[in-house]
């Protein structure tokens, strides 16, 4: 079944480019769907707050869920941490500590866990439902060929293990439920601006195309394809 003729509740966590993209693209398609978007910038009343960094916040993040009559069917998570103005991507071994690590491992493994487990208990076992969470490309172990990037690349791998073990789980406890980790290519946005010179311009994506191929990946998977690691194509990238 399509996601444009589901009923009930799409939650989207980010709200950067690709988030607030895919709020409008679900939005228009699926009549029958609320759609919020949950972040820690509020740009209007439905909005629920969330800070991924900080554990109580998940809690008031569960109450302002249940508070919704509507069966959960879908979420989404666009959130992801490259680069900030004083922390950047380690080219190399002596570039590493450890509050680059915490700070990655913090928002691109750790959080997408917490929103599985806040989301858990919102989950109906009879209807179709699907968890989508962003990764990265160079979050692969067989894919690493240039190497650098370290606390991205790790915080990437172990979100895929976290949810790939999840995707397990959730196969028995709610038949009907997809686990995908995305890749959406590179797209511009905020995130990747200062590493896009080495992107052909044929694969730089605007926020809009990287959406309608997520969409199309998640609108067309079923539950035996749960736990898989897919590009913005639908191939599967080597774990």
């Amino acid at each position: 079944m399509r996601i444009r003729d589901w009923e009930g509740v799409a939650l989207i966590i980010g709200a950067g480019d690709i988030g607030r993209c895919i709020f409008d693209y679900v939005t228009a398609s699926s009549p029958n769907m609320d759609v919020i978007v949950c972040g820690r910038n509020p740009t209007n009343q439905n909005d629920i707050y969330l800070d991924l960094e900080d554990d109580h916040s998940f809690a008031s993040f569960e109450k302002n869920i249940s508070l919704y009559k509507k069966p959960l069917r879908l979420v989404i998570n666009t959130s992801g941490f490259l680069h900030s103005n004083l922390i950047k991507p380690e080219k190399r071994l002596s570039h590493i500590n450890r509050s680059n690590i915490i700070k990655n491992f913090t928002i691109n493994a750790i959080a997408p866990i917490l929103i599985a487990k806040s989301i858990e208990k919102f989950i109906r076992p009879e209807l179709p439902f699907s968890f989508a969470s962003l990764s990265a490309r160079v979050g692969s172990i067989g894919d690493n060929r240039l190497g650098g990037w370290y606390s991205y690349r790790a915080s990437k791998a172990a979100q895929n293990q976290f949810l790939k073990t999840l995707s397990i789980e959730w196969r028995r406890k709610f038949p009907l439920s997809i686990v995908s980790i995305l890749h959406p290519g590179t797209c511009d946005t905020k995130l990747s601006k200062p590493f896009q010179s080495a992107v052909p311009k044929d694969k730089l994506f605007t926020p809009s195309q990287s959406c309608e191929y997520l969409i199309d990946i998640i609108s067309e998977q079923k539950p035996s394809d749960s736990g898989k690691f897919l590009a913005w194509d639908s191939s599967i990238i080597p774990w």
